[in-house]
């Protein structure tokens, strides 16, 4: 016979199994690599800005929990331009510093006007270690592709943590 604390006892025991820890991701600033005849334009420093917010509104509704990183914090673990994109081991020990499972770096990498690459690295802080290497090309400086290119970039970080993130149905883009 199950008495009312037995129900009480089984009910809260499947509420904490409900309440698991989510992943923890703290996406940094992405940095932009502009190898164009004319870098760092204002149209670019934007676009670059409007991508960490893109991917953690993206990531956030899948579930994941978005760990705040301040720019100050991020910029005393960078040695230099690309530092913490190219060296795990400094990324990870950034996450530490903010309580974090995984650290994603960015950058977006522009070589020509007609297309960008939305690159990203997540490093996993519990060993340093680089799990995943991405890349989402963005054809134009068009809002909405760049919208596009990081939900793609989203989907392929959820591919390789916890497969739970679905995009947005596809809408017909302005030209």
């Amino acid at each position: 016979m199950i008495t009312k604390p037995r129900i009480l006892y089984l009910m809260l025991s499947l509420l904490s199994f409900g309440g698991v820890a989510q992943t923890r991701i703290a996406v940094l600033d992405f940095e932009l690599k502009d190898l164009t005849l004319a870098p760092g334009v204002p149209e670019e420093l934007m676009r670059t800005a409007s991508i960490k917010p893109l991917l953690e509104k993206e990531l956030k509704s899948a579930g994941y929990t978005i760990v705040e990183v301040a720019s100050q914090t991020q910029q005393a673990a960078n040695s230099g331009v690309g530092y913490l994109f190219d060296h795990a081991d400094a990324a990870a020990q950034l996450g530490k510093q903010v309580d974090a499972d995984y650290v994603l770096v960015g950058r977006l990498h522009k070589p020509s006007f007609l297309f960008a690459y939305l690159m990203g690295h997540l490093v996993r802080v519990a060993d340093a270690k680089l799990i995943g290497d991405y890349i989402s090309e963005s054809k134009g400086p068009n809002a909405k592709l760049t919208i596009k290119a990081v939900e793609s970039l989203a989907g392929k970080i959820d591919h390789d943590l916890d497969r739970r993130y679905s995009p947005p149905p596809p809408s017909k883009l302005a030209p």
